[in-house]
């Protein structure tokens, strides 16, 4: 577990968020069951670090005003255009507490469906689970190696542990496998 340290936001009027990114500082809110939230604010950097190698939902340790605090990322919020970050949720872990996180879905095995006409068509990029921190996983794996055109992949399809919950619908489709267009009319035309 990485520590990252922050500070405590002092000025909260009017475009203050905007001034902190400006200096390479993301604003965020830290909250929890026994705490009163508060807005604190981190570098850029090594959130997006933190990010990179733990994933959005990374379980860290936040120290701010010499106080450690044991977190994880509860939202990332990001500007449309550039992809930056310009505010983090961060949630204080209580011990023996589960908590409840939209992870990302990873489709692996894709480029032998597209080389062969297929498209895949990603009706999910992220489920809704619930597991104690140290089960949180950074992504879930979809394996789409052995689809056919067809294919159908629901949230029940999803092979986690047992200590992990799914929160969402298990009939909910994740992916579907099609063939393009064009492809299905030479195939029909070539078939007559």
């Amino acid at each position: 577990m990485e520590n990252i340290n922050g500070s405590i936001r002092q000025d909260f009027k009017g475009k203050s968020a905007r001034r902190i990114r400006r200096q390479g500082k993301v604003p965020g809110i830290l909250y929890g069951v026994n705490r009163n939230n508060y807005l604190f604010e981190v570098s850029e950097l090594e959130l997006n670090r933190e990010i990179h190698n733990n994933g959005e939902h990374a379980i860290l340790n936040l120290i701010v005003e010499e106080e450690p605090h044991k977190v994880f990322i509860k939202e990332v919020q990001r500007d449309s255009v550039s992809h930056k970050i310009i505010h983090v949720d961060m949630e204080e872990i209580t011990k023996g507490k589960t908590i409840t996180a939209e992870i990302p879905i990873n489709y692996v095995g894709e480029d032998r469906l597209t080389t062969s006409g297929a498209i895949v068509q990603r009706e999910k990029n992220s489920v809704k689970i619930s597991c104690t921190p140290e089960k949180l996983p950074k992504f879930i794996n979809v394996d789409l190696s052995k689809a056919q055109v067809g294919s159908v992949y629901r949230v029940a399809d999803l092979e986690l542990g047992s200590e992990i919950s799914i929160n969402d619908n298990i009939d909910s489709i994740i992916a579907l496998i099609s063939i393009e267009k064009s492809l299905e009319q030479n195939l029909e035309q070539s078939s007559e």
